[in-house]
């Protein structure tokens, strides 16, 4: 019997900026449904692995796959196209759009009728909408935003604008999500919530899940398997007790409390 192709995979990925390896030797392997996370101090490279995986970056060094496509080379418009979609520290939204406007944008690969069909308001226009209507609702109510879709993106509070993000990146029908940093500035009923929201897309969709946080509380209950970067380079790579466990990462990362 085959092995199943991993969703996503980077074998010996690295990015030099002048004389500086930012990322160096990165591989992995996330196969369907699995949520892995990504830890490590402050600059030991893990948005540079979200930006060389979402080709912010292209890589200077080795290749990375989705579902056995190489995507090396693709721009980043062309890899969310693909299926890989990510959120960021810093929350980007259409502040000004409402709710549900914020996450129908996110359709539009998957629109299919003409321009002339748009301009002239035609049922193919309107069947369509409806139906992208339809499917932007029902994740919103996934997230419990449903009675929220007429407000403007910029007046949730800060925990259900990330929700908002993550609903929004499901709507680009992904099969890889990223998440970085989903927790920062949560309280710990948000974290709760997001905790909760993070397993119920994955087991949902199946989306395969790579997730850079700090909150090691998260991290812990939450992941499969977890990655430790440490200066560009990956330190050591196991289930959570592992990670805990291991004396190099405790050293360099999480104390020795």
């Amino acid at each position: 019997m085959s092995k199943e192709t991993p969703v996503l995979e980077a074998k010996g990925l690295g990015i030099q900026f002048g004389g500086l390896k930012a990322v160096n030797d990165f591989s992995i392997s996330i196969g369907k449904s699995e949520l892995v996370g990504l830890i490590g101090p402050n600059g030991a490279g893990k948005t540079t692995v979200f930006n060389l995986l979402t080709g912010v970056y292209q890589p200077t060094e080795g290749t990375y796959y989705l579902n056995g496509e190489k995507m090396n080379g693709k721009q980043s418009h062309q890899v969310v196209a693909a299926g890989i979609a990510r959120t960021f520290q810093n929350i980007r939204l259409f502040k000004k759009m409402t709710v549900l406007e914020n996450v129908k944008i996110a359709f539009n690969k998957s629109m299919k009728y003409s321009l002339a069909s748009a301009f002239l308001r035609l049922p193919s226009y309107w069947k369509e909408e409806n139906e992208i209507d339809r499917k932007a609702r029902e994740l919103l109510a996934l997230f419990k935003l449903e009675d929220l879709a007429d407000q403007a993106a910029e007046n949730l509070p800060y925990g259900q604008q990330r929700k908002l993000e993550i609903a929004r990146a499901l709507a680009t029908d992904m099969k890889v999500l990223l998440l970085d940093e989903p927790a920062a500035g949560m309280n710990p009923t948000e974290t709760a919530e997001l905790l909760e929201s993070i397993n119920l897309i994955r087991d949902k969709y199946h989306i395969s899940i790579l997730l850079i946080e700090h909150d090691m509380s998260l991290v812990m209950n939450i992941c499969e398997r977890i990655v430790v970067l440490n200066y560009g380079e990956i330190l050591a790579t196991g289930t959570p007790e592992e990670i805990s466990q291991n004396p190099k990462v405790i050293a360099a990362y999480l104390g020795d409390d």
